[in-house]
């Protein structure tokens, strides 16, 4: 079930929240055009190769201070959650598409447009862990004006 904030949810944890989605979409918009530069230089699986060595090197600092944590347990997740990386060819080959064409502010709304639609109906039906939350009139049309922003920007 969808859980909404209690109404004596204290404000910093909102405030915490809204704070590190921000830092993640500040990730997002500055790795978007270094992806795109990288793939534009070298080419899409070459990027896509140091954009995850990059990270891999990255995470395995604390993966040996903490003794590599739960990594062991890898054969207990389903099979094709082990293809997420896959989806960094397709992220980097769109950004790297669409950037020299419509600009990055242009890009990053239309991949955050997609990011929405799929959360949407991950949501809707349940789907790879998502807590479930019926589609109704308020999202649609919240979607519509997401899609509306999308075409103006790019546009």
């Amino acid at each position: 079930m969808f859980k909404t904030p209690n109404k004596g949810q204290n404000k910093e944890s909102i405030l915490l929240i809204i704070l590190i989605g921000l830092v993640g979409g500040f990730a997002v918009g500055l790795q978007s055009p270094m992806a795109s530069i990288l793939t534009q230089k070298l080419g899409l699986f070459e990027s896509v190769f140091i954009v995850h060595i990059g990270g891999a090197l990255i995470a395995l600092i604390p993966l040996l201070y903490f003794g590599g944590g739960k990594l062991t347990e890898w054969r207990s997740i389903p099979w094709y959650v082990l293809g997420a990386g896959i989806f960094g060819l397709v992220v980097i080959g769109s950004i790297r598409y669409m950037i020299p064409r419509v600009g990055v502010a242009a890009a990053i709304t239309t991949i955050v447009a997609g990011q929405l639609l799929v959360g949407t109906i991950l949501d809707h039906y349940g789907l790879l862990g998502a807590a479930g939350r019926s589609m109704d009139l308020t999202r649609i049309i919240g979607l519509a004006v997401v899609l509306l922003g999308v075409w103006l920007t790019v546009k």
